[in-house]
């Protein structure tokens, strides 16, 4: 999921030209003038990044691989792809957030909610119009609104409070049941595989957040003398001296290293 060029460029043609906005990541943060238009761009923002399929088949060719094996998944990804692509929702921990969930700005409701009918309509009403597949694209004359109705700013169902992304970027992001439970299961399976064979598969980890991903994986693998450590990332393939014999770090695209994989 690219999120500058083409696919930008199509989704965000308007919010680009009126703001100067050049990428989605950083429309992410931008001061829009009204919460009209805040929310005409979340509700684009997620759909084109969460509800539906990746231009790419990468994750469907990495579950393809590992799908028979004993495997489970820690990311700092948002957009639910792996769980689209088949991978069991039970061997997932999404660290950071999803994008198809809310939460409430009062701090004292801890709890998360579901998306998906809102982001719907928000981008019907948008003009957005379903293609023959059944997903929503740009409608032929082009003509779409920046902004959704006053009355369809998304509220807590439980509180009427104002909500925000379930996305960790400060500290009131909400850890909720779901998340709890997803750690527990991840440090679960590496306490029942902590001195066995095991392969520690680092794919596109960059250095926003390394201490979640990238670091652990470097220190368990120093820890444990039976395991491997495993990295593909385009540009960012490297390991520590202290298991370069156990390391293998490949500079290159992931979903063209897992082609060759599956040949």
């Amino acid at each position: 999921m690219t999120y500058s060029g083409e696919r930008f460029e199509k989704y965000f043609f308007d919010f680009s030209k009126k703001f100067g906005i050049t990428d989605m990541y950083s429309g992410g943060f931008y001061p829009f003038p009204d919460r009209e238009t805040l929310w005409a761009w979340w509700a684009r923002h997620i759909y084109f990044n969460r509800y539906i399929e990746p231009p790419k088949p990468v994750y469907r060719d990495l579950f393809s691989i590992i799908k028979d094996k004993e495997y489970f998944v820690i990311t700092t990804n948002v957009d639910h792809q792996f769980q689209r692509a088949g991978f069991d929702k039970k061997r997932l921990f999404y660290t950071q957030g999803d994008y198809g969930l809310f939460q409430s700005v009062n701090s004292q409701n801890q709890k998360t909610y579901d998306n998906e009918e809102w982001v719907m309509r928000a981008i019907e009403v948008q003009g957005f119009k379903k293609n023959e597949e059944g997903v929503f694209d740009i409608p032929e004359n082009m003509e779409i609104s920046m902004k959704i109705p006053t009355d369809m700013i998304p509220k807590c169902p439980d509180d009427d409070s104002d909500v925000t992304m379930n996305l960790r970027a400060d500290t009131s992001f909400v850890e909720d049941e779901g998340w709890y439970k997803a750690s527990k299961e991840y440090y679960n399976f590496l306490e029942k595989y902590k001195d066995k064979h095991i392969l520690f598969l680092e794919l596109g980890v960059g250095n926003n957040t390394p201490v979640i991903i990238k670091y652990p994986f470097w220190q368990m693998t120093m820890e444990n003398k039976n395991s491997i450590y495993a990295c593909i990332n385009y540009k960012e393939a490297f390991y520590p001296e202290q298991i370069k014999d156990r390391s293998i770090c490949i500079d290159g695209d992931i979903g063209e290293i897992l082609k060759k994989i599956m040949e």
